[in-house]
């Protein structure tokens, strides 16, 4: 049998270790992309790292995130970043030029490259096929001073799609089938890549509407190959020459695969409160809305503004519905404005939003208590949208057009024949809101008073005693432990200051409580740390006296991020462990420091009196930085 094109990818930046599942690899960055939530802190820990320049292909800084400048604070930090990128080397996308993940597909993906950014729908570029991967931002500041990323070597899941898609049948409902049968938790430790002879229909747009949404699968990342539609879709953003065509084998190998007839598809949504709580449309068709939002870096590209506006043109929006449009980039703005699209979605009475990722992040636009709102967007977490009690339903750009112009979730099979839209001949490219870096980094960086030092763990001692701070069930995603929004964003670059939010909406006295105990244990069940790659979700409990996290099992990249700022991410071995367990309860594990080199550790409940095994699936690196009080004073205990 042949290769597939992911372990090609990944030989070819194969840096060290054995390519088999489970192993670890270190693989060679050829791009790195951060954004202002996650780019303060990425910048201040490469700046600890004492290298000059950045020695990756292209480092990129957007800023997409913390747009409402409703204090100094973001402000303050956007002029950080633009000057540490032009000090060290860094492109800077300005604010208002678009959101990371949409700009870098149009303007700086590279097919057959490996990307690293920090954040998770990083893989958007792998509908362009890039090898594209979402991370902390400590790991991204280690590619950037030309280390090399390290990670689990993933099973490769062939996707083979069979077919055509069928009228009002959209690539967001592609994932959402994957979703449906694999989970939030399927993709742990995969790859999915795409193949088969319903590729060729997708455009490079729609392929990244999938590969971005792979992330809720909490895979490693997806990709499509890259052929004629990639090359088009390069011809069109005036950049054929960085076209190359990658692609599998024939007859190629999959450690796994999943076939998806695309004729057979319908439209479907996500439920709340879960990007995997898919069902067909029929199920949930009917229910009243009171908002419908369109764009977020899944959804917001010119394709699916461009059929949104052919929905609602000569149409008015619902009188109950308060609708919003979120172009994904300047260049979608400045082409939807040409073509009169943007005409079309202002005169149906859809609101127009800067490009940004605005109310995906909980950055304005929060829904009405009590009412449910239909989104075009990859994420619905409990209170994610800013509503403590928000019931978001996630949908493909088609169905919220034709559900906006209703009142109420609607199949837009009922609503005639689509509209017939074409893709442009070629794009407006404007790049003047894309900042190169000077060749000479002689450059002063401007420091606000919210950018505050960057706290560094202890070495990890050789007993811990803690007491558990909070039991929490499956599922707990990055927007529990530290959550987004207008408020608590702007404080990304301030640790002590944003780690008064902590578990803000689960339970608002962690903090203090944490503080006063001194040394804290958190308890949590299956798949904990789902979604955003946020490494601030590790930081700050790390800061608040956090030495270990036990649960049934990670998410991958916030274990990741734990061991990078210190804390020890324990599995339970037996469930009936984890149930035992009660809040306030003291939980010691001895000698841990050396223990904890064998895989496995004795856990001592003195407060209940008995004791259990406790396990991790880390490498000998990982341990080593466990160890050294994690990754940044790793680095810098072997500077040489």
């Amino acid at each position: 049998m042949g290769q597939n094109l992911t372990r090609k990818i990944i030989a070819d930046h194969l840096v060290s270790g054995e390519m088999e599942p489970g192993s670890e690899i270190a693989v060679r960055v050829d791009q790195t992309l951060t954004q202002d939530a996650t780019g303060t802190m990425a910048y201040l820990q490469f700046e600890a790292m004492g290298i000059p320049r950045v020695r990756t292909k292209l480092s990129v800084s957007y800023i997409d995130h913390n747009m409402l400048q409703t204090g100094f604070e973001n402000a303050d930090d956007h002029r950080f970043l633009q000057t540490v990128a032009a000090k060290y080397g860094i492109y800077f996308s300005r604010p208002g030029n678009g959101i990371c993940h949409q700009v870098h597909l149009e303007r700086f993906s590279s097919p057959g490259d490996l990307l690293l950014g920090s954040d998770s729908h990083t893989p958007t570029s792998g509908g362009a096929g890039m090898l594209a991967i979402g991370a902390g931002g400590l790991d991204v500041a280690v590619a950037m001073g030309g280390g090399p990323y390290y990670l689990k070597m993933p099973q490769i899941v062939g996707v083979h799609l069979k077919g055509r898609l069928q009228p009002w049948v959209a690539a967001k409902d592609i994932i959402f089938e994957l979703l449906r049968r694999l989970t939030v938790k399927g993709g742990v430790g995969k790859i999915f890549e795409y193949y088969g002879e319903g590729v060729a229909s997708l455009s490079v747009p729609e392929r990244s509407t999938i590969t971005n949404m792979g992330a809720e699968m909490q895979a490693t990342t997806s990709i499509f190959p890259s052929d004629e539609s990639t090359r088009e879709y390069f011809r069109t953003q005036k950049r054929e020459e960085m076209w190359r065509p990658t692609s599998a084998d024939p007859d190629p190998d999959y450690d796994e695969v999943v076939e998806i007839d695309l004729n057979k598809l319908g439209p479907m949504v996500a439920r709340p409160q879960s990007p995997g709580n898919v069902v067909p449309i029929e199920e949930v068709e009917g229910t009243k809305l009171a908002q419908v939002c369109i764009g977020s870096c899944t959804n917001s590209s010119y394709h699916d503004l461009s059929v949104s506006a052919a929905v609602l043109k000569g149409r008015k929006v619902n009188p109950d519905i308060s609708m919003t449009v979120t172009p994904g980039s300047r260049q979608v703005f400045t082409m939807i404005a040409r073509t009169g699209a943007l005409a079309d979605l202002i005169e149906s009475g859809a609101r127009i939003l800067e490009s940004a990722c605005g109310p995906c992040i909980g950055m304005g636009q929060v829904p009405p208590s009590d009412t449910a709102s239909l989104r075009t967007f990859n994420r619905n977490f409990p209170g994610r949208s800013g509503t403590a009690d928000d019931k978001v339903y996630l949908a493909s750009p088609e169905v919220a057009a034709v559900s906006a112009l209703t009142g109420e979730i609607t199949d837009p099979r009922k609503f005639g024949e689509p509209p017939l839209t074409e893709a442009p001949g070629e794009f407006i490219i404007d790049d003047d809101l894309i900042i190169p870096p000077p060749k000479n980094g002689d450059v002063e960086v401007a420091r606000g008073p919210n950018i505050k030092p960057l706290p560094l763990a202890k070495p990890l001692a050789q007993t811990i005693k803690a007491t558990v701070l909070i039991k929490l069930e499956d599922n707990v995603s990055t927007d529990h432990i530290l959550p987004a929004g207008s408020k608590i964003l702007p404080l990304r670059s301030n640790i002590p200051a944003i780690s008064e939010y902590v578990f803000h909406y689960v339970d608002p006295e962690f903090p203090a409580r944490a503080k006063a105990a001194g040394a804290g244990i958190i308890v949590g069940g299956s798949n904990y740390g789902q979604g955003s790659s946020r490494e601030h979700a590790a930081l700050a409990p790390m800061y608040l006296g956090v030495k270990a996290v036990m649960a049934k099992t990670y998410a991958l990249v916030h274990q990741t991020n734990l061991v990078n700022f210190g804390i020890l991410p324990l599995v339970f071995v037996k469930d009936g462990d984890y149930d035992r367990i009660n809040v306030d309860d003291v939980l010691e594990i001895p000698d841990v420091r050396d223990a904890v080199g064998s895989g496995e550790v004795i856990v001592r409940n003195t407060t209940q009196g008995y004791e259990f095994t406790a396990r991790h699936n880390l490498s000998e690196r990982q341990v080593e930085v466990l160890r050294e009080g994690g990754l940044l004073n790793h680095i810098k205990a072997h500077a040489g």
